[in-house]
C-alpha cells in the first residue's frame, strides 16, 4: 500500500469555514490566528464587539482575514443567525472551536445559584447549542470537526482554589464530547476536546497576579510554568485537521504534565 500522508497538506484547512467562539481574546484569539495561517476561512463569535474588532484589526495587520459576529453563546437565536451568516458567506461550517467560557471562583457553600447558572449556561449549554447548530450544517455536508474547550479542571479536582462550577462544567464537556462523537460519527463529523492547563491570559489574570498562587501552579506542573495561548493552538489545529481523520471522542490535555502525576 502506498503511504499517502503528506504533512504539507495534512494540517491545512484551506478554504474551510471555521468558527471560533470567544474569539475576541485569549486562547480564542490565538486560535484564530493559527487557523487563518492554516488557510481556514475564520469567523469569530464573541459577545464583546470591541474585542472582536481589535482581533480582526490585529489579524488584518498580518494580512489574515477574519469575519466577526457579535453573539452570546447562550442565545440560540443569535447563534443560529451567526452560523447562517457563516454558511452564506463561506459555505457549510467545517470546523467549530467551542472556546467561549467564564469562571466564577467561589467555594461551593458560598456560590450563589444564579452564579452557578451563569457558568453552566456559558460553559456547558453554550457549548451544546453551538455544537448542535454547527452540526446541522456538518451532518448535511457529511463532514466536519468540532473541538470543545475543556480544562485540566475537568479531569481533576483542582485543589489550588475553589472553582466548583467551572470544574463541573468542564468535566461535563468531556463526556458531552464523547457522546456527540459517537452520535455524529456515522456522518463523518468528529468531536474532540482540548484540556489546557493554566494559560497566561486575562481570563486568569486575578490568579496570575498572586505570586504565591503562581508558584503553586508551577510546583504542580512538571514543566514548571504557565502556558502561553499560542501553545494551545497546535492541539486544536491537529484535531480539526485531516491529520486527525481517525481521531474522535477524545480529550487532549495540553497541561505541561499536570495530569501525568
Amino acid at each position: 500500500m502506498t503511504d499517502t500522508f503528506n504533512p504539507a497538506t495534512a494540517f491545512r484547512l484551506d478554504n474551510r469555514a471555521c468558527v471560533v467562539t470567544g474569539g475576541g481574546s485569549g486562547i480564542g484569539r490565538a486560535i484564530a490566528f493559527g487557523l487563518a495561517r492554516a488557510g481556514g476561512r475564520v469567523h469569530l463569535v464573541d459577545r464583546n464587539t470591541e474585542a472582536l474588532a481589535q482581533t480582526r484589526a490585529a489579524m488584518a495587520a498580518e494580512h489574515l482575514d477574519a469575519v466577526t459576529h457579535t453573539a452570546d453563546v447562550t442565545d440560540q437565536a443569535a447563534i443560529s443567525a451567526a452560523f447562517d451568516a457563516v454558511a452564506a458567506r463561506d459555505g457549510a461550517i467545517y470546523g467549530l472551536v467551542n472556546n467561549a467560557g467564564i469562571a466564577i471562583r467561589r467555594p461551593a457553600t458560598e456560590l450563589a445559584e444564579s452564579d452557578w447558572d451563569k457558568v453552566v449556561g456559558v460553559n456547558l449549554t453554550g457549548v451544546f447549542l453551538c455544537a448542535r447548530t454547527a452540526a446541522r450544517q456538518m451532518l448535511a455536508a457529511k463532514t466536519g470537526a468540532i473541538v470543545n474547550m475543556s480544562s485540566i479542571m475537568g479531569l481533576s479536582g483542582g485543589g489550588l482554589y475553589p472553582n466548583i462550577s467551572y470544574q463541573t462544567t468542564k468535566g461535563a464537556v468531556v463526556n458531552l464530547t464523547r457522546a456527540l462523537a459517537v452520535e455524529w460519527a456515522p456522518y463523518n463529523v468528529r468531536v474532540n476536546a482540548v484540556a489546557p492547563t493554566w494559560v497566561n491570559t486575562d481570563f486568569i489574570r486575578p490568579l496570575l497576579d498572586n505570586p504565591e498562587l503562581v508558584a503553586r501552579m508551577q510546583a504542580v506542573t512538571p514543566l514548571g510554568r504557565v502556558a502561553e495561548p499560542e501553545e494551545i493552538v497546535g492541539a486544536v489545529l491537529f484535531l480539526l485537521s485531516p491529520a486527525a481523520a481517525m481521531v474522535t471522542g477524545h480529550t487532549l490535555p495540553v497541561d505541561g504534565g499536570f495530569l501525568a502525576q
